[in-house]
């Protein structure tokens, strides 16, 4: 299916790209979370009257994304989970838990936005993390595990 893009994808393209992917990806997830539309040409037409539009709109979000990368910059959470003597923790620290964290601190952040290098935490201490706020935007942080004796 040929879709026109309303917004930057990753991986795929920018706004106003008219891309070809797979039905599936279309209808279950960029036509929903309204990121793109089928490639018709009264869409195609729609799209270039609007195309200032969704320039100003996209640009806004990234402006709006920098400045929240900007005071997230450097910023450590500590999550305490209960652990064993030798450190390692009974469970893990998933991305849903640093979003938890991460929003009782004032940042809303999607857990689906989290990248986990090595996949969920099973040790105590400092781990690093990378939150992509924006597609153009990725901030790194630290996550530092506190053990809890059980």
């Amino acid at each position: 299916m040929q879709v026109i893009l309303l917004e930057k994808v990753t991986n795929l393209g920018n706004l106003g790209d008219v891309v070809r992917v797979k039905d599936g990806f279309a209808r279950n997830f960029l036509i929903p979370q309204r990121k793109a539309r089928r490639a018709t040409e009264s869409a195609i037409a729609d799209f270039a009257a609007r195309r200032a539009e969704l320039e100003k709109i996209a640009a806004e979000k990234l402006a709006a994304a920098q400045a929240v990368g900007q005071k997230m910059q450097g910023f450590v959470l500590e999550i305490t989970q209960k652990s064993g003597v030798d450190g390692r923790l009974f469970g893990s620290v998933t991305n849903h838990d640093i979003a938890d964290g991460l929003n009782a601190k004032g940042f809303t952040i999607e857990k689906a936005s989290i990248r986990m290098p090595t996949g969920p935490l099973k040790m105590v201490g400092d781990h690093p993390v990378a939150i992509a706020i924006h597609t153009d935007v990725v901030v790194d942080i630290q996550i530092r595990v506190i053990g809890e004796q059980a």
